[in-house]
């Protein structure tokens, strides 16, 4: 049973073979220069933060990373359409000129809702770097296996920014003042509009019928009304879930109720860390081989799997394990819907749709993180597992049921 293309059955779009990887190399050395440069700056924006409201900072950073995440939730879908006719090049240009804007103002600051504003504005062409990244990629490599490389070195390059960063912004620290620090990591953003100029992209597409809302709205509808697509949204959830459980709860397992010492905590999220770049980094070879429904269903149960065996108890030795395996499987969880998203979307639709998965993704994460937070404040760590895992499990069974075996939407 073929599955039906998204966008009004058009075909999505075809491999062509043929690959401009000059320009996808400069086009990913401009991501992950930004990626580097966006983690420093989020080091320094704590010292910002402190010398603003002392011991209120972690208040004003947590409200600050809210807004990240909104912005990410709310505004991705409409700059996607607002910026649809404007050239790629041109746009990641300007995105990347305005991250280094926000920053060489924030030293500068003199009240918290100036952090905010500035957070907001860089979190905003943040969001519409990625998800115009993600667009672009697609059509700069013409064949498959290139194209599954690609989506295993973003991820790759995603988890080694997290305590890659952190590492470098401390070195920097002993030798920059935080204005000199934002100073470096906004020319860490100059570097990359230098590089997205150096390479050859496409320049945009024509734009959808209809107006502003339906065109707003017309990535999510794609969503809702493709199995496939609904299937993602589950993936999205379990990967969500297992997430939430890692980022949240980790502090209170390790220095709570295991009391460890801070230096176990790190190593727990360098454990988590380890088990993404694994997953990452095998993900090509096993795409090339098994159907990507299978391989994120595969994620999905080890998800579930590690999610359940924490209601039995464990150990340090057993958690660090277990993150592990949460990495890993988020990873092969929710990676492959990139490349299910390429090949059913029209390319017309295909920046919107990509534009619809990412935030899709964030709003189960905005719903998931509260729900671990307040799991474990309410109930014990134990029970926080196994609802967690429940929860996942539910979510794997809609996937199946979503779009089953036989179903292969590449035909």
């Amino acid at each position: 049973m073929p599955e039906a293309r998204a966008g009004g059955g058009m075909p999505g779009l075809a491999w062509s073979g043929i690959s401009d990887k000059a320009s996808y190399y400069r086009l990913f050395a401009g991501y992950v220069v930004a990626l580097v440069a966006t983690g420093i700056a989020t080091v320094a924006l704590a010292l910002v933060a402190f010398d603003l409201a002392g011991e209120e900072s972690g208040a004003v950073i947590g409200t600050a990373l809210s807004l990240k995440m909104l912005a990410y939730v709310l505004a991705a879908p409409v700059v996607a359409i607002l910026t649809s006719g404007i050239p790629r090049r041109r746009l990641l240009i300007a995105l990347d000129l305005l991250r280094a804007g926000c920053l060489l103002l924030l030293p500068f600051v003199s009240e918290v809702w100036q952090i905010h504003a500035l957070v907001f504005v860089f979190a905003l062409a943040s969001a519409t770097f990625t998800f115009v990244y993600l667009a672009v990629v697609p059509y700069l490599l013409g064949n498959e296996a290139d194209y599954y490389r690609s989506l295993s070195r973003s991820r790759v390059a995603a988890e080694l920014e997290g305590p890659i960063s952190p590492l470098l912004a401390g070195l920097l620290m002993v030798v920059l003042s935080v204005a000199g620090i934002f100073t470096l990591a906004a020319a860490g953003f100059v570097l990359s509009a230098l590089l997205v100029r150096a390479a050859r992209l496409p320049r945009t597409l024509a734009a959808p019928p209809g107006g502003i809302w339906r065109r707003l709205t017309r990535g999510p509808r794609l969503f809702v009304a493709v199995p496939a697509f609904r299937a993602i949204i589950a993936m999205d959830v379990v990967a969500a879930l297992g997430t939430a459980m890692v980022m949240v709860n980790t502090v209170v397992i390790i220095q709570g109720v295991l009391d460890r010492e801070i230096g176990s905590t790190a190593s727990a999220f360098a454990f988590l860390g380890a088990g993404s770049i694994l997953g990452a980094l095998v993900l090509p070879l096993v795409l090339l081989r098994i159907r990507d429904r299978d391989v994120m269903l595969a994620g999905a149960l080890i998800v579930v799997a590690s999610l359940a065996s924490g209601g039995l108890g464990f150990g340090i030795a057993g958690l660090l394990l277990r993150w592990v395996a949460i990495g890993f499987g988020v990873v092969w969880t929710v990676t492959p819907a990139t490349y299910v998203i390429r090949r059913l979307a029209r390319p017309s639709d295909l920046q919107v749709m990509m534009a619809a998965q990412m935030t899709l993704a964030h709003v189960c994460l905005l719903i998931a993180y509260p729900i671990a937070g307040f799991l474990s404040a309410w109930a014990s760590i134990p029970a926080t597992f196994l609802i967690l895992a429940a929860l996942s499990g539910l979510a794997t069974l809609a996937m199946i049921r979503l779009w089953p075996r036989d179903v292969a939407p590449d035909v």
